[in-house]
């Protein structure tokens, strides 16, 4: 296969399985697992591929199966999934003081989603260093928590790995015993750094830059004036909406509601919600974060645009928003995106249902949808699911990650001929 001749899409794809594979590798080693385990390949590659896709879920516990060397493999694969390789790799080519090409410069935007190529290499910078100042003051504040439990080393290790993983929007722990975050669900310092860097984490790098430069309403973009409209609302209804129909506080509604757009931390058991709270999750799963973060999901432009299109087409008015009309190229990309997730969501649903006929259906399309989601968020029965099960979730997560629309035009996209064909109405509705 000519390098040259492959799109930016299959080339963000190929690294990322690229990836994924050494990581499984690294953590096949026996110097990655705690003395007397053995890791077998499934769930070495699981996660891998969970890490890289910054998702979460776990088929066996981090911290009671991977040493320090594990830890610190699947750490790096956390931060490598959330900031893109593209990304990395460019920052890598700017600290030995050589030039970035044209084509590094394409794969930083195919890989953040973004319109132009104007200031690429500034905004690599940045996202470096809001990555740097956000995981840091998160490691200080983890630290205050952390180490009223565990001895000093122990404490910043814990409190710097759950600091890159809530950045990157990765639900993994090292507390052991699959508790995620349930021994502190009533530490207010905990929950409030945790979804700080989750709710900063998912925003998107172009929107916290934009913010930070204008630093005025009026003077931003469209696309962010979304962005940070959708975050609050969506975390403000989940907030309200899972208080309603559950047994948690408004502390642990509130954080459930943030780790939902895709972070996948649990102060809760998420199987014991009922089922209108875990359809309320479902939801905040499938939507995710924002485009150019390090979540995953639909993103929240896209169920905005889908949104106000509908209500635009059924009142018969122009789609716009904040004084600006939406493309139409935006909103035929924006129902593309979600019809190519909802068949992705249902095939693999079905799947895993044939090779799970013991599981609920709930419990199943739960998992599914917070594998697309790249959340992590889990009814508990990941451990238990079938090798095939496992691989059918691993590629879930990886689409989910890349982007359906991504891997779709990457490897189905064709030239058009320039020919047209004639137009005829089609009834519908």
């Amino acid at each position: 296969m000519n390098r040259r001749r492959l799109s930016p899409g299959r080339i963000l794809a190929l690294g990322f399985a690229g990836v994924i594979l050494l990581g499984t590798i690294l953590l096949l080693l026996p110097v990655s697992a705690n003395p007397g385990i053995v890791i077998r390949p499934v769930d070495a590659l699981f996660t891998s591929t969970s890490a890289v896709c910054v998702t979460g879920l776990i088929s066996i516990d981090t911290a009671d199966h991977f040493g320090l060397f594990g830890r610190i493999v699947v750490g790096l694969l956390i931060q490598i999934g959330g900031l893109g390789i593209t990304s990395i790799g460019v920052a890598f080519i700017l600290l030995s003081h050589k030039r970035v090409g044209l084509k590094e410069r394409i794969l930083v935007r195919e890989s953040l989603n973004l319109n132009t190529l104007q200031g690429m290499v500034r905004l690599v910078e940045s996202i470096m260093l809001v990555t740097l100042c956000f995981e840091s003051l998160g490691v200080i504040l983890n630290y205050i928590v952390f180490s009223r439990d565990y001895p000093p080393l122990s404490a910043l290790g814990i409190s710097a790995f759950h600091s890159v993983a809530a950045f990157n929007n990765a639900g993994f722990d090292i507390l052991g015993g699959y508790r995620n975050l349930i021994p502190y669900r009533d530490n207010v310092l905990l929950n409030l750094t945790t979804c700080g860097l989750i709710i900063f984490g998912g925003l998107g790098f172009y929107s916290i830059r934009e913010m930070w430069q204008k630093r005025n309403w009026r003077n931003l973009s469209m696309n962010t004036k979304i962005v940070v409209t959708m975050t609050i609302s969506l975390l403000a209804i989940g907030t309200v909406l899972l208080k309603l129909t559950d047994n948690v506080t408004w502390l642990g509604a509130f954080f459930q509601s943030t780790s939902a757009r895709t972070a996948g931390f649990s102060t809760y058991s998420i199987g014991e919600f009922t089922a209108a709270g875990q359809f309320i999750l479902i939801v905040l799963m499938f939507i995710g974060a924002s485009p150019g973060s390090t979540g995953g999901g639909i993103k929240t432009t896209t169920a905005f645009t889908i949104l106000k299109s509908v209500f635009a087409f059924s009142t018969n008015q122009e789609c716009a928003a904040f004084r600006r009309k939406i493309p139409s190229e935006s909103i035929l990309k924006a129902f593309t995106v979600t019809f190519l997730a909802a068949i992705l969501v249902c095939f693999m649903t079905l799947a895993i249902c044939i090779t799970e006929p013991h599981l609920t259906f709930m419990q199943i399309f739960f998992e599914v949808v917070s594998g697309f989601g790249t959340v992590g968020l889990s009814t508990g029965i990941t451990p238990h699911l079938t090798d095939i099960s496992k691989i059918l979730l691993c590629l879930t997560m990886f689409i989910g990650r890349v982007g359906p629309l991504t891997i779709a035009s990457s490897w189905m996209y064709k030239a058009s001929s320039g020919l047209s064909h004639p137009e005829e109405r089609v009834t519908i509705g």
